[in-house]
């Protein structure tokens, strides 16, 4: 199926995404890599945590497939996503899913990962990612800021033409600052939101299979604030207050058995109650979950400074200072 014959309504986020890219060459140069990466690697599919990897991956994908079925959305899935699996032999600590489906465990990650339920949350989490199109959301705000740098390149020239070579100068050195500022700082990490995102789409995924989550904002926490070199998998998903606060909401909402099917998963990711103030005027520490006014700057109970967050006026996800645009919904800022 092609992209343009499903709805374009993410069916865990209720809305469309910034979308920018041509969908066949999207999945094809994304399987290429996927295939020439396996056809070079050591598997242990065979191994027995190779068939731990696939049983789990397998109880994701039908839990996930079992919840579209429930919301009538399986069009979002169906002839689309090429679901493969593979624990690969790497020393690397780090796991992925690329759109379309394609899972990669690197067998170094076991070594953090050393649990059923733990293997599930890192691949729950990666599968969320592709769910949420969240590569095909870079890579269109990528070519959107390449369309702006050539737009200020072509206008820094036409002001060279026009005798304003000193401000043609300026405009050109200013591009390149915001290009290299917005590759390293915003293009290249997976954005605050999408990892809020693929946080709770992750966890809510295994636990529609079956998998306890309450062990997880701790072994979250705790494996992510080494933060080392040698595990990428973490250095890359920085740990932080909010997405602790996030996840420990989430577990909040389902055991008071929050209606998940009625309504978006994810409804605005980014605001977990823990940084957030809410409709009386209150929030709750991200550190230590006390209550204080909405207008507090810091917490009276362990000090905790509540930090100030942007937001989109279009979409409401937190954006930076200085942003051109919105990673989310590509409005301009």
């Amino acid at each position: 199926m092609a992209k343009d014959d499903r709805s374009s309504i993410n069916p865990f986020t209720g809305k469309s995404h910034f979308d920018m890219v041509n969908d066949d060459k999207f999945l094809q140069q994304s399987y290429n890599e996927y295939y020439e990466m396996i056809n070079k690697s050591q598997l242990l599919d065979n191994t027995q945590d190779g068939q731990i990897v696939r049983n789990v991956a397998i109880k994701l994908i039908q839990a996930v497939e079992n919840y579209l079925s429930k919301i009538g959305r399986l069009d979002y899935v169906e002839d689309y996503y090429d679901w493969d699996f593979h624990l690969v032999a790497d020393n690397t600590v780090n796991a992925f899913c690329m759109p379309g489906g394609k899972i990669v465990m690197f067998s170094g990650i076991l070594s953090v990962a050393n649990t059923e339920e733990r293997v599930a949350f890192i691949l729950g989490h990666e599968m969320a990612h592709a769910l949420l199109d969240h590569a095909r959301t870079r890579i269109s705000a990528q070519n959107a800021q390449n369309a702006l740098t050539s737009a200020a390149w072509v206008g820094s020239i036409a002001m060279d033409l026009f005798g304003l070579g000193a401000l043609g100068s300026l405009t050109r050195a200013a591009t390149n600052v915001a290009s290299v500022g917005s590759q390293f700082l915003l293009i290249n990490p997976w954005g605050r939101d999408q990892e809020l995102e693929a946080d709770r789409l992750g966890m809510m995924i295994i636990h529609w299979a079956g998998y306890d989550i309450s062990h997880i904002p701790v072994f979250w926490e705790a494996m992510s604030s080494k933060n080392s070199n040698e595990h990428d998998f973490f250095s890359t998903h920085p740990a932080d207050s909010k997405r602790i606060a996030a996840m420990n909401d989430l577990i909040y909402e389902i055991e008071n058995q929050k209606d998940f099917y009625s309504q978006p998963v994810i409804g605005n990711p980014s605001k977990p109650k823990g940084d957030f103030k809410s409709l009386n005027g209150s929030k709750n520490c991200p550190k230590c979950g006390a209550q204080a006014a909405g207008d507090d700057q810091f917490c009276t109970n362990c000090g905790a400074k509540f930090e100030d967050v942007l937001k989109c006026s279009r979409c409401g996800a937190s954006v930076n200072k200085g942003d051109s645009f919105c990673m989310n919904c590509g409005n301009k800022i």
